[in-house]
């Protein structure tokens, strides 16, 4: 049933009087009626009433706790309601009635002449209304702006500058789960869990919108149901006719089947931060997802420079920790009395240079997570310390005597075998099995070569963004090189060798001649040599042909399976076209 609201800022006459005509004309409409000041007793005004059969209204509502977002028409009885009511796109119509308030005698008492001739001026003002056909007008317009919004696939949701949510598409409801019903009207910082959308909200500060993402960007919400939903968000500023912010609308596709398939089949190449397609590496991208959102300790073992704390990082900003602080620390870097400092903090006066307290890092970390990177190095001292932080979350500072709580998310990460760490009684195997509740393996680089030309493209674009240099590219011949190498340095060591490549080359295209020396030794073996180190015969015709019907057809797993770059394959293939 269509609703209306009466509403004045001031006294409740002029609101009631129109809601006991609607009743009257039995207008199949809902009329509510809100106001600051109730005068439903005086005598004068119920008798005016009365005298036509009229009802007056049993409820008035208090003005000051309205749900504005639920009538489809909302009719002000002054003028100063325009502030109290914006013109936002999916808000109800608002119309003003000018109609003056009846005077009041000098007792406290309403005229009553004046209380009839209002009767008759609102009488006319509600039958034009209805009878006439504006009330249907202004409301199936209302209703024809929403229709196109409610039909397209992309999500909708729009709020104005104090986050309070006006609009919420059909789509939106589909996605979240929720109805608009719920929504409308409520911050998206309190009704959504974790606010809609949690760490990666661009609304935080209201008075630069400067700052919203110039390009759609993933997010990560949880449905009503409490599926997690992967989406992909465009965020715009809403601006009236002159030209001042009054809100923000934000369009959002489901992308989580599409990201479900695309991990299945191996595409995706990028995942927070992370680059890779080796089946290796979609195998890690699960494991963050399923880890981002538990409290459990995680042990990351792998290679120096395959980017451990990376993926602690993307665990963290994942998760529901996310609005809290990732608190780095490289243990291996510091001595054991600068490392306890550091971890724990330390109060004025407690060593030379104390000359004031200082927060540790496991307090800046509450409620976040603190990443312990080459924790196989500590002092079995401090292995002690840490031990009871991970017992019970508590610790006292360097020279203090107070007992700090904190709820730390603990992640770890080592390139020693801390198994055989422990054998030599190097290493406690109870803090260790607190530290290794999840275990996790990063593969070096030699093992997910696949994985190569992509990362060597992106640093290769990130380093001439930030030196504003012009465009260049990876000649194929330098790539079969980069194939084959086995990079004992990982990912830092091709980061480095392509911030080298950079200073070396001055051309467009970065060729095999430009290599440092260590690389330009395998420079003549690359196109004989696979990556296994074993060399094998010249390609053939009918080598290459076979390869690519065992792989269906996949060029850069038949290049793997001959054992050569993808480029030689191509080559091969540009001078003999396979019939």
């Amino acid at each position: 049933m269509k609703s209306i609201l009466f509403f004045s800022d001031k006294h409740s006459v002029n609101p009631a009087m129109a809601a006991a005509w609607v009743k009257f004309l039995k207008i199949p409409v809902n009329p509510c009626v809100a106001a600051k000041v109730h005068e439903n007793q005086d005598a004068n005004l119920l008798q005016a009433v009365s005298e036509m059969g009229l009802e007056w209204p049993r409820q008035i509502l208090d003005s000051n706790s309205i749900d504005f977002f639920s009538f489809d028409l909302v009719v002000c009885f002054t003028e100063r309601s325009k502030q109290i009511f914006p013109t936002l796109p999916g808000n109800p119509a608002v119309i003003y009635w000018n109609v003056a308030e009846p005077a009041k005698k000098s007792g406290d008492e309403f005229d009553l002449g004046e209380c009839r001739t209002l009767r008759t001026q609102i009488y006319q003002l509600v039958k034009d209304l209805f009878l006439q056909g504006y009330f249907n007008a202004l409301v199936q317009a209302r209703r024809n702006s929403e229709l196109v919004l409610d039909n397209l696939h992309e999500g909708i949701i729009a709020h104005d500058m104090q986050r309070r949510i006006f609009f919420f598409n059909k789509t939106a409801e589909n996605i979240t789960g929720y109805s608009r019903q719920e929504i409308i009207g409520h911050d998206c910082h309190t009704i959504f869990p974790d606010g809609f959308c949690g760490s990666g909200c661009s609304f935080c500060d209201v008075n630069n919108l400067q700052t919203l993402p110039v390009k759609p960007y993933p997010l990560k919400i949880r449905s009503k149901n409490g599926s997690v939903r992967q989406l992909e968000m465009s965020v715009v500023p809403i601006n009236n006719i002159q030209n001042q912010p009054i809100g923000v609308v934000a369009s959002f596709r489901d992308m989580t089947r599409e990201m479900e398939l695309a991990q299945r089949l191996g595409e995706i190449e990028k995942f927070a931060g992370i680059i890779g397609r080796d089946p290796k590496m979609q195998e890690l991208y699960h494991t963050i997802k399923d880890l981002a959102d538990s409290s459990a300790s995680v042990l990351i073992h792998g290679e120096s420079g395959t980017g451990k704390e990376l993926v602690a990082a993307a665990i963290h900003n994942k998760g529901i920790r996310s609005k809290k602080l990732f608190v780095p620390v490289n243990c291996g870097a510091l001595p054991e009395n600068l490392l306890e400092a550091e971890l724990f903090g330390h109060v004025k006066g407690a060593f030379t240079g104390a000359i004031r307290d200082k927060k540790g890092r496991f307090e800046l970390a509450d409620g976040g997570t603190i990443f312990l990177d080459e924790i196989g190095d500590i002092s079995a001292a401090m292995q002690v310390k840490l031990l009871r932080v991970l017992q019970d979350g508590t610790f006292q500072r360097v020279g203090g005597e107070e007992t700090i709580h904190v709820n730390v998310r603990v992640i770890s990460a080592t390139h020693k075998n801390l198994q055989l760490e422990i054998a030599a009684g190097r290493f406690r195997e109870d803090l260790f099995y607190r530290l290794c509740v999840v275990p996790l393996h990063l593969p070096p680089l030699r093992e997910r070569k696949m994985d190569i030309p992509p990362l060597a493209q992106h640093f290769l674009q990130s380093f001439l963004a930030e030196e504003k240099r012009k465009k260049m590219i990876i000649a194929p011949e330098t790539m079969d090189i980069f194939m084959t190498y086995d990079w004992p340095g990982n990912v830092r060591e091709l980061q480095n060798i392509i911030r080298f490549l950079l200073v070396r080359c001055r051309d467009d295209v970065i060729r095999p001649h430009n290599l440092p020396p260590n690389l330009l030794k395998i420079r003549d073996a690359v196109m004989q040599t696979p990556s296994d180190g074993k060399r094998r015969a010249k390609l053939t015709e009918s080598m290459v042909r076979d390869a690519l019907a065992a792989t269906s057809g996949n060029r850069l797993q038949a290049a793997k399976k001959l054992g050569v770059g993808r480029a030689t394959l191509y080559r091969f293939l540009d001078k003999h076209p396979l019939n």
